[in-house]
């Protein structure tokens, strides 16, 4: 993986698929009881010509634990972007809703759910990405499992609304976070991979201060890297 990690024996292993995946899911998006983190976001085509921006993210947990959730992602730099804004209302049990805010155009903008897979602000991030995608989505299958590693397969439940037909996960088993997931498009080929690149410990939790998306089809990646994480 070329990320150096804590051993599997300090965290309490997971029996199941479902144990996993829940586990995951909560160390990714539900660590503490809010969030706020300071970051950079750093765009590169498929040429090396880069982008940056810097944003803020807030986070409030309506319920602990994979429960009802709120994101709010502010664009602070440069200027054509500052005020930008973005919404998302997590639902345990029902849709996801998202929306964003374009000051240029004074608009606010509902993310249709057949657009939560379309580009972030242009970056190679989606907007499902930035707040997460339901465990309930998919049909999830452990296909290995090494010393550090759970590695997962999951498939879409409902393949229409999605733009892959597989994701595999490498869950670290000491942090129970994915440090890598690859998307395989019909033909098996891995057409878009994420990577944790630096995980630190910040006021207990284990966190990612920073990770990279690439997409293959189109060339280039966009880097986050987080400069301040609160619990």
């Amino acid at each position: 993986m070329g990320l150096v990690l804590m051993t599997a024996a300090a965290e309490t292993v997971a029996t199941t698929v479902e144990q996993i995946v829940a586990k995951a899911n909560e160390t990714s998006y539900y660590q503490g009881d809010d969030g706020k983190a300071q970051l950079r976001m750093v765009i590169a085509d498929s040429q090396g010509r880069e982008r940056e921006r810097e944003l803020t993210i807030l986070r409030r947990d309506d319920e602990s634990g994979n429960g009802d959730q709120r994101f709010f992602v502010y664009f602070e730099r440069p200027s054509d972007v500052r005020g930008t804004t973005f919404l998302v209302w997590k639902r345990a049990d029902g849709a996801d809703e998202r929306w964003l805010y374009l000051p240029a155009l004074d608009l606010v903008k509902r993310i249709a759910a057949n657009d939560e897979r379309a580009s972030f602000v242009g970056s190679h991030y989606f907007y499902e990405d930035v707040s997460g995608r339901s465990p309930n989505e998919d049909a999830h299958e452990l296909v290995e499992e090494t010393d550090d590693y759970y590695v997962l397969k999951s498939t879409p439940k409902n393949p229409i609304t999605v733009e892959f037909a597989s994701f595999t996960s490498w869950i670290h088993k000491g942090t129970f976070l994915p440090v890598k997931v690859e998307y395989y498009d019909e033909k098996g080929e891995a057409y878009r991979v994420y990577e944790a690149l630096d995980v630190q410990q910040v006021e207990g939790f284990y966190t990612v201060m920073q990770s990279r998306m690439t997409d293959r089809r189109i060339g280039g990646s966009t880097t986050l890297t987080y400069k301040q994480v609160n619990y």
